[in-house]
């Protein structure tokens, strides 16, 4: 082999090895970026990410590092996903309610694996319900756990005693966040629901509708024959049930609390008149005369029982009135049990107590007058809404200042069930009135969710 030949070889080696030298030296991590968290549910979430770069080389891995501490790597829970760039989607599962997770995305090549951006998620909180068994075991959570304003708290109750209250519970996921009591009212002392217990009857009317006892789209006299109005028979044909859930019978609310069919004098054709009337109680009428069973019997057995609401708890018929306007008295737990039975649209714990269907429509507007009114629900966040004794128009929202997804039970003197599904929160207000004399709605609502929402803004 003569000379050049030598050198011509050796210059070859020179240069091949040059060229693996800078091919191994151009080889970089791979560009990830660590994709947003969505369908987060107590137990598993769906995240990922995008590979916009394989560095050079080719990718061999991909997939989620997660973990309850920052910056988790592939030391920690892990997916794998497949191979090579682009988009790519992660399940992951096995992760424990009620607890904040760190994810990034990963992506692995012959030079090492890289990381996206991080990521922390809380997963969800499972809905607690308190046990039917009579016992005063309900599960608590603290306004720290929650991350609220602990300074807001005080002013809040500083607020309700001023304001004559005689208890205050607020729920968070069925959780007793706030629990108190005020002018010597105890944990079991029982108080009138006043006009929120209307919101009992929409509930009953409905479970009866489920068994198959009644329609509401039927007509009143179908259940209690004709002449329980002293309207024209062709007039009080037009009644329905849902009429008197929706407060649009077009009967007169002039003339009293009276419900008598004398007192029960046509004004207006069903449908065509939103007002507030004490007519609606004749669906009680409807249930005890289509199940055969009494009111009180069948309201027990239908739902007191079914979410362990207190048996102390009772219907009475109106002070000094015999024309069958009941009212209900509990103790203030009763009152949110039954709140967190509406948080769950009718359900208590795997028990469908009342159908969703009908609880949707129940608190959804029920007609075109008054949008902030359902089946005996107040709603708020509507473009509008009416009041009691009033044939004027509002717009607006009813409560300003509270969330605009809440639907309201609302009695006189401020007996209040505000149930806000967007904070799985519930809050029950029991006493006597706040001011001078209010009914359902007053400008208490309004202050008073000032303060709350102080809490947790």
């Amino acid at each position: 082999m003569n000379k050049n030949t030598i050198l011509s070889l050796l210059f070859l080696f020179l240069f091949l090895s040059c060229s693996k030298d800078n091919n191994s030296t151009s080889l970089v991590l791979p560009t990830i970026v660590t994709t947003p968290i969505s369908e987060i549910s107590f137990t598993t979430a769906l995240c990922g990410g995008n590979i916009t770069n394989d560095g050079g080389a080719t990718i061999t891995a991909r997939g989620i590092c997660w973990s309850a501490t920052p910056n988790p790597t592939l030391t920690n829970n892990h997916t794998m996903d497949g191979n090579g760039t682009g988009m790519f989607a992660s399940n992951l599962t096995g992760l424990l309610e009620n607890t904040v997770y760190y994810v990034r995305a990963y992506a692995t090549n012959s030079k090492g694996t890289a990381y996206g951006n991080e990521i922390s998620f809380p997963t969800s909180e499972t809905m607690y319900f308190p046990p039917n068994d009579g016992s005063t075991t309900w599960t608590t959570k603290s306004i720290s756990d929650l991350g609220w304003n602990q300074s807001a708290v005080q002013p809040l109750l500083d607020y309700l005693e001023l304001k004559h209250s005689k208890s205050f519970i607020i729920l968070v996921n069925g959780r007793i966040v706030m629990e108190n009591y005020f002018n010597g009212h105890a944990a079991t002392t029982l108080w009138q629901w006043n006009s929120a217990g209307k919101t009992l009857t929409s509930t009953i009317t409905g479970i009866a509708q489920q068994e198959g006892f009644i329609n509401i789209n039927n007509k009143v006299s179908d259940y209690l024959g004709t002449g329980w109005t002293s309207a024209p028979l062709i007039k009080e044909n037009l009644i329905t049930c849902k009429n008197l859930l929706s407060m649009n019978s077009g009967l007169d609310d002039t003339l009293g609390d009276d419900v008598s069919p004398s007192n029960l004098q046509y004004i207006a054709d069903a449908g065509t008149r939103w007002a507030y009337h004490n007519a609606y109680v004749k669906l009680q009428d409807v249930v005890t005369s289509a199940t055969g069973q009494t009111w009180n019997t069948y309201f027990n057995t239908k739902l007191r029982d079914k979410i362990g609401m207190s048996t102390t708890g009772l219907w009475y018929n109106a002070t000094g009135t015999n024309f069958g306007l009941r009212i209900y008295f509990s103790n203030t737990r009763s009152m949110a049990r039954f709140g967190l039975l509406a948080l769950n649209k009718g359900k208590w714990n795997s028990d469908v107590v009342l159908n969703e269907a009908y609880f949707n429509q129940a608190t959804n507007t029920s007609q075109n007058i008054n949008l902030g009114y359902g089946y005996l629900w107040w709603l708020n966040g509507k473009a509008n809404y009416h009041l009691p004794q009033s044939q004027l128009q509002f717009n607006g929202s009813i409560i300003s200042s509270g969330p605009n997804d809440m639907f309201m039970a609302l009695g006189k003197d401020d007996q209040k069930i505000y149930v806000i599904p967007s904070k799985k929160m519930v809050v029950i207000r029991m006493g006597d009135a706040a001011d001078s004399s209010n009914l359902a709605l007053s400008s208490f609502d309004e202050t008073l969710w000032t303060k709350i929402s102080a809490l947790y803004q």
